[in-house]
């Protein structure tokens, strides 16, 4: 990346209280450098802040530019918030796997949806999935100079055939040869397999979950975790692909076939290191495993235990913060994907033992992608008024926030939150987390 390509660094927010309003940054500000370096991402930042002396070059709203020297203690945070993460732009993917869900979008819609991540910074920053097929050798580098562990890399299939035709890339082939670059620097890594019926599922499905778990033997594991998640297909997918959906009893076959799997990894290691995503359970409409086998849940922003930790959270917050009676009637729809409809009855059933306070749970697929079984966090504007159009939701509804952009109030379809109330004509409640829900309802 060359300097010409590196921004500054543009600031959204100033901390009340922090250093950085003290001193008098605004929102609007951008840094150019710090002791002499451009940042290129957070990463730097983060790294070049640490130091106790700090000479900042910064650009105002004006265009004007300032020296400005700080003093502080080591690692205190100045208390600013940027635009992004990246301030020389993303690292794109030059893959083609038939499953990206990018290319499984219809066309028209906002630009970021339509970026293809596969930027190691948001893997150590976020815990996204990269491919390592995108690195150039500045980037290898950089992840060794600077210790970026642990990092999330999509692996699919460790035969060298197989994760080309799922990559459409030859440079898919070293992938083995990659982990053992990892081993040799002490350096992590959490890795997902997205299964393709048909493609990497079956023998080679186990030959890829066997030589991942070889990499967690030693001292400090290379392979920390392995996810296995089922092939998303939306109807707006190319109509060439060779993918076929997960069907009920192929989901009870990768369960049967992980779990048995899971057992000879945790006689050798005390560890099942390799988890089901949440999905494989719901397609099977198979019960879901306790919060035990979860371990310290490594998984989690895969889709893998998240169910049933958010029904283990919500059984605890719910006797601190539902009351026995609320004063007046109140009746709220609970918006989510019918893929944890049986899951969440018990919580409908507790959240209606209050007093005057009447929940009911609408579950909906997505005819917009094309889903019979629909995660919440895939529901669209569109999704919500075809389903609950013409039908009483009585007081409001209530929204779960993993449907909307970021900070935003946007839906996947660019619809937004304020259309879709006005279409329905009730009250939409954002909920952001257990919490939120409860105090909702009271």
């Amino acid at each position: 990346m060359t300097l010409s390509s590196i921004r500054p660094a543009k600031i959204t927010a100033v901390l009340p209280g922090s250093l950085a309003e003290e001193i008098g940054f605004e929102v609007g500000d951008a840094i150019v450098s710090i002791n002499g370096t451009n940042p290129r991402d957070l990463i730097d930042y983060n790294f070049l802040c640490a130091d106790e002396f700090l000479e900042l070059e910064v650009l105002d709203r004006e265009g004007n530019l300032h020296q400005v020297e700080i003093e502080k203690d080591y690692d205190d945070n100045l208390g600013l918030e940027f635009a992004t993460a990246l301030f020389d732009g993303l690292i794109q993917c030059n893959n083609r796997c038939p499953f990206c869900f990018i290319d499984q979008q219809p066309p028209g819609k906002r630009d970021t949806l339509y970026l293809k991540d596969d930027d190691y910074r948001l893997s150590f920053l976020y815990g996204s999935y990269l491919t390592l097929t995108n690195l150039t050798e500045k980037e290898w580098q950089r992840i060794e100079a600077m210790r970026l562990s642990p990092l999330y890399v999509s692996v699919h299939a460790t035969e060298p055939d197989i994760r080309i035709k799922l990559l459409k890339n030859e440079r898919a082939g070293l992938i083995k040869e990659q982990f053992k670059w990892f081993q040799e620097r002490r350096l992590q890594i959490h890795v997902q397999v997205v299964v393709c019926p048909g493609i990497n599922d079956g023998i080679h499905l186990e030959k890829t979950l066997e030589d991942l778990a070889e990499f967690y033997l030693g001292e400090i594991p290379t392979i920390l975790s392995a996810a296995v998640v089922p092939v998303g297909l939306t109807k707006f997918r190319p109509t060439e692909d060779e993918l076929i959906p997960v069907s009920q009893e192929k989901a009870k076959e990768v369960i049967q076939q992980v779990q048995s799997l899971q057992q000879k990894f945790y006689q050798k290691f005390n560890s099942h290191f390799a988890w089901l995503a949440d999905e494989w359970f719901l397609i099977a409409q198979e019960e879901l495993p306790p919060a035990s086998h979860y371990e310290d849940y490594p998984q989690i922003g895969n889709g893998v235990g998240s169910i049933r930790q958010f029904i283990t959270e919500f059984q605890t917050t719910a006797k601190e913060l539902l009351p026995e009676k609320i004063a007046k009637e109140k009746t709220l729809t609970w918006v989510v994907g019918n893929a944890v409809a049986q899951a969440f009855q018990p919580l409908v059933k507790r959240l209606n033992q209050v007093e005057n306070l009447t929940v009911k749970l609408a579950a909906l697929n997505s005819n917009y992608w094309g889903q019979e079984i629909t995660v919440t966090g895939l529901l669209t504007g569109e999704d919500i008024v075809s389903k609950l159009q013409d039908q009483d939701q009585g007081d409001g509804i209530l929204l779960p926030s993993i449907m909307l952009k970021d900070h935003d109030t946007i839906f996947l379809d660019d619809m937004t939150v304020e259309s879709v109330s006005t279409r329905l004509n009730v009250p939409i409640i954002i909920v952001d987390g257990i919490a939120d829900l409860m105090i909702n309802c009271s």
